[in-house]
């Protein structure tokens, strides 16, 4: 924080380029070529187990599913995080809102990788290959499922079904895409206008989001139920939606820090970066990291209490068999190690340690989700097996991620970092000690 018989009298003014930095080209550079070599590695893996035990492209593409669901949460997240700071106000956005454009229209890359899902829906989701009542008594008498599973399969076939599964995703990809579309097309108008229609541009940009945060808890919800939890069509769990919304706001609001912090290193992010609203980052991660776990441990204590057959089983899934060392590492990671270190008021406001919590928080979502995933398939429910296949749940989504990142950091370059009309540009041009 800056002393006060330092600090500077006069207020600090923009720079006259507002664009991003060159070092950006640097990032995606290194992301393409991290995507390329993972690529290659995946590949090779996914051979590799198919000569084993014959399931190397099934390892792919559950991997690739992993590698999708982490890159729809900062995408789609992203949105989401862009109209609650619309909601919300607060000079956080000032310094987020560009990135989490950014992050938005990445949304076409997602839904490439969507498609590979769509494709080879029925090497994935179970209810995909019984499509009639028929189908599921032939699989339940040559063996091949349950009698839960056959009763499952029979009572959801109304949802969970391949046509249902094209059209609700497609919709939801359109509905994902008019929103960002709509919100980054008003943000270049809102740029276009002068300070005096600021008051105008609040309500306009309030009235989209608030409609928006609704529509995307809903569409956001299908999509989770679809891709992830419809693996295994045993599973039910009511709090699953809000389970993801939560999770996509801790991954994006890491990401955003991470991002904002580095392009401090130059202009113009180095004026309008303070230790101030740093801070104030830090502590709304702290909040995300509370409400995550509150989710995630009030799910678990509900059910094993409870102590169901129909719903302890999913547990046990991912607890037995080697598992607990992959749910120990996820709470690890994913609560108690950014819970201890967010408490410290000197690691808020400093950037390579905020830095760093941000990384893991991201780390834990990949691993989170692997947890979620990779159980729901029968030869790993309770059997964390080490071959190739664990392998290619690293290199797929890490080349996946890459690629993204890429295309993130190609669309950050299009735009100005700052919005110049933003009614709190002129408090954080002020003097650090004013509001520290």
């Amino acid at each position: 924080m800056a002393n006060d018989s330092h600090a500077s009298s006069h207020a600090k003014t923009l720079p006259a380029e507002l664009g991003a930095p060159a070092f950006v080209d640097g990032w995606r550079n290194r992301a393409l070529m991290t995507g390329v070599v993972f690529s290659v590695i995946a590949l090779i893996l996914a051979f590799l187990g198919q000569s084993q035990d014959h399931l190397g492209w099934d390892h792919f593409l559950r991997a690739w599913t992993l590698g999708t669901v982490i890159t729809w949460g900062f995408a789609v997240g992203g949105l989401t995080l862009l109209m609650v700071q619309y909601c919300s106000g607060g000079k956080w956005g000032l310094l987020l809102r560009r990135p989490l454009e950014a992050m938005s229209r990445t949304l076409p890359l997602v839904f490439v990788y969507w498609v590979v899902i769509a494709i080879f829906m029925k090497r994935l989701y179970l209810w995909a290959n019984y499509t009639s009542v028929s189908a599921t008594a032939a699989g339940l008498k040559a063996g091949l499922i349950t009698e839960i599973e056959a009763h499952c399969l029979n009572f959801k076939r109304p949802m969970l079904n391949p046509f249902a599964f094209l059209w609700v995703g497609l919709l939801c990809f359109a509905i994902w895409g008019l929103y960002a579309w709509r919100l980054n097309a008003l943000a270049l108008q809102r740029d276009a206008q002068g300070p005096e229609t600021t008051p105008y541009w609040i309500k306009k940009f309030e009235n989209v989001s608030g409609l928006g945060i609704v529509i995307y808890s809903a569409t956001m919800t299908a999509a989770a139920i679809y891709w992830v939890m419809s693996i295994d069509v045993t599973w039910f769990s009511t709090v699953y939606g809000l389970l993801f919304l939560v999770e996509q706001g801790f991954q994006v609001l890491a990401l955003g820090i991470i991002v904002a912090l580095s392009l401090a290193k130059a202009e113009p992010f180095k004026t309008i970066l303070r230790q101030t609203e740093q801070h104030d980052l830090g502590k709304l991660t702290f909040a995300f990291v509370m409400l995550n776990i509150y989710l995630n441990f009030g799910q678990f204590l509900i059910i094993w209490s409870g102590n169901l057959p129909n719903e302890i089983n999913w547990y046990l899934d991912r607890i037995r068999g080697g598992w607990g060392v992959i749910i120990t590492l996820d709470f690890l990671f994913h609560w108690l190690v950014p819970f201890t270190m967010l408490l410290s008021r000197d690691l808020k406001r400093n950037k390579r340690r905020l830095i760093l919590v941000c990384q893991i928080m991201i780390f834990a979502v990949a691993l989170n989700q692997f947890w979620l995933i990779e159980p729901s398939f029968k030869d790993a429910a309770r059997n964390l097996h080490l071959s190739w296949g664990i392998l290619e749940y690293i290199a797929v989504p890490v080349a996946m991620t890459a690629f993204w990142i890429a295309y993130f950091c190609t669309r950050l370059k299009t735009r100005p970092l700052v919005q110049v009309n933003d009614p709190h540009l002129k408090e954080i041009l002020e003097p650090e000690h004013a509001h520290a």
